[in-house]
């Protein structure tokens, strides 16, 4: 019998999200359950904080936990580090605290206040001193990916032709175009999140598990067995088929 995995999406500093999707894995596969985030602990929602410090408890506690790197944690990373640094894949005109990426939501969750002036070195100054320094440690050491037989875990996905080894960090943390348009069999089947959906869907050479917690919509865990595919409910699984 092959050993469940279960995978959450993108989380986005929801943690009552984040617990009711750990009870289910729970109910489902027992304390031990193998769990794979894939990434976004951060920003839009209002505890990213208490997000970070729950997924940090159970590495501590000893759960057979995985945690990637969403592009969202690598930009709360970057403008924590000595000199902030601005994510150079970011559109002309948007940066970390622009209201559609959601930072100033994260660093509020440290109890720190974004007002509309103030320098960046000031407000830098201030979350150096906040935020602490495993959250940041957290950040900086999350996997880019993961691989667990006929499974591929990242959190954006991946660059279609180009072996594990050599992908791009931007491409496993940002990519869309040339990814999500990619109908052919990849050598794994890809476990995503970064695109939001109303649900988790399966496209046959990929599932994009990121449901919208971001944007209020309920987290809805996965469970594999091999390369089959359920979402959990409070009514118990659900089986998630290839779409057409």
């Amino acid at each position: 019998m092959t050993k469940p995995i279960y995978a959450i999406g993108d989380i986005h500093g929801q943690t009552a999200q984040l617990d009711r999707a750990l009870e289910l894995i729970a109910a489902d596969g027992g304390p031990e359950a193998e769990v794979v985030f894939v990434g976004d602990y951060v920003d839009r929602g209002p505890d990213s904080r208490g997000v970070i410090a729950r997924l940090m408890q159970g590495q501590a506690e000893g759960r057979n936990w995985t945690c990637l790197k969403g592009n969202h944690d690598r930009m709360f990373e970057w403008f924590m580090e000595d000199t902030p640094r601005h994510d150079p894949h970011l559109l002309v005109g948007y940066h970390w605290f622009h209201e559609r990426i959601g930072g100033v939501a994260t660093l509020g969750s440290y109890g720190l206040e974004v007002p509309d002036r103030i320098r960046l070195e000031d407000l830098h100054r201030q979350a150096k001193a906040t935020v602490p320094e495993d959250h940041v440690a957290f950040l900086r050491n999350l996997s880019l990916s993961h691989l667990s037989g006929d499974l591929l875990f990242v959190h954006a996905g991946v660059r279609p032709g180009t072996a594990l080894a050599d992908q791009a960090e931007n491409d496993l943390v940002w990519i869309r175009d040339g990814f999500l348009d990619h109908a052919a069999p990849h050598p794994w089947l890809v476990v995503h999140g970064h695109t939001a959906e109303q649900h988790p869907v399966h496209y046959g050479n990929r599932v994009d598990i990121d449901c919208g917690a971001g944007y209020g919509r309920a987290l809805v865990p996965v469970v594999f067995e091999g390369t089959q595919a359920w979402c959990l409910t409070d009514e118990g699984r659900q089986r998630l088929l290839p779409e057409g």
